[in-house]
């Protein structure tokens, strides 16, 4: 069975001047527009008439409002951008009735806000904007140009939309959606290289018959961005010393999260490419970070690191399967079966303990191993997504 799947392949992007004015304004219409239907949406809702629709938001604020003195510089940017933007409104809309109506998954959905000029902008264009990559490898761009693109692999496909992003740190991205089939890797004995991971702080993770250390990316650069931050904190507002220090502390932040997005890809790949199966704790990431580890859950990125993961076995086809939070890992003995470990925060100090059946264990290793016997019985069972 072939598995198409959509992926997103970003690049870095490096307009000219002119190019950089021009994204400026294109973001700045997107913007517009976002803000001009949302608050005409949100002027209905009050007068409780009837919601206007995408066609009537079209109209009024692009078509209609090109044509007049306080908008027509709307005509600077792409048609379809602005278009775009109005369908995002919709999107946003939508997943917020859903999430209201308990038939989307996920956390809860707020309903959409208006958008500020930030230091981060985006925009996306369609295929009907008729975006390309020029024979020199640029990618053409209505009213834009041609931008220079730095290319690190080939897309597997014709892309469907792309999305041009200025980030905190002032760099410039390209993120193209692309349709690619699975590829499945050779399988694996599963009996020899089926892993449970255990997630944590001191360990970053304990899989079968290796820890991955804690790479500490935000602490190892916590100096540097202090400095920056007291810097930024006694610039002047408004000034351009306030400027250079605001885009100091981005790129810090930046760097902090390149690394951690890079670790993250190399082990999720190392790991799908040598287990059979995987069978991964459903942490509750947004319940650890509180209180005085919250910075240490936070450096590591949990959530990511597991929503990472899931999809490469997804694409590469290997089995994936979650065991719920509530299962005692780290306090099961693996030898006898009595749940006699250390409990509570106090217990988290405790790296090694003795079960009153005479059984040692590490405290990493033994919940490694009392996950790996539970994802397989769930996987026997026939229900991978617990």
């Amino acid at each position: 069975m072939v598995i198409v799947m959509k992926l997103g392949y970003q690049f870095r992007l490096y307009p000219s001047a002119p190019q950089r004015g021009m994204l400026a304004k294109a973001f700045g219409c997107a913007r517009v527009v976002w803000n001009d239907a949302l608050r005409a949406r949100q002027d209905a809702y009050r007068q409780g008439t009837k919601r206007p629709a995408a066609a009537e938001l079209s109209k009024r604020f692009i078509t209609d409002a090109k044509k007049t003195e306080d908008r027509h510089w709307l005509d600077d940017a792409s048609a379809v951008v602005l278009q775009q933007s109005l369908r995002d409104l919709e999107t946003a809309y939508s997943n917020f009735f859903a999430s209201k109506n308990g038939t989307r998954k996920g956390p809860k959905m707020g309903p959409p806000k208006f958008k500020k000029k930030t230091s981060r902008q985006s925009i996306r264009f369609t295929a009907n904007a008729r975006f390309s990559v020029t024979e020199d490898g640029k990618l053409r761009l209505p009213k834009i140009g041609d931008v220079k693109v730095r290319w690190s692999r080939i897309l597997p496909s014709a892309p469907s939309s792309v999305t041009v992003i200025k980030d905190a740190a002032g760099r410039y991205f390209a993120s193209f959606v692309v349709e690619t089939e699975g590829k499945p890797l050779p399988e694996l004995d599963w009996d020899d290289t089926d892993t449970g991971i255990d997630l944590g702080l001191g360990s970053y993770a304990v899989l079968r018959g290796r820890k991955i250390a804690s790479p500490k990316f935000f602490r190892r650069q916590e100096k540097k961005l202090r400095r920056a931050q007291r810097k930024l904190s006694r610039a002047q507002k408004g000034s351009n010393n306030r400027r250079k220090a605001k885009l100091a502390v981005a790129k810090v932040h930046a760097r902090i999260a390149d690394r951690r997005r890079n670790f993250i890809e190399q082990e999720t790949t190392q790991i799908t490419r040598e287990s059979q199966t995987v069978y991964l704790e459903d942490l509750n990431v947004k319940g650890m970070a509180t209180g005085k580890r919250a910075k240490s859950v936070h450096d590591q990125s949990l959530g990511m690191f597991a929503r990472t993961l899931e999809a490469k076995c997804a694409r590469y086809g290997r089995g994936f399967a979650q065991v719920s939070r509530w299962f005692p890992s780290t306090q099961l003995c693996s030898a006898c079966g009595s749940v006699e470990g250390p409990k509570g925060l106090e217990g988290l100090k405790i790296r090694s303990w003795t079960c009153s059946c005479g059984a040692v264990h590490d405290r990493d290793e033994n919940a490694e191993l009392n996950i790996r016997r539970e994802g397989r019985r769930i996987v026997a069972e026939g229900r991978p997504d617990t």
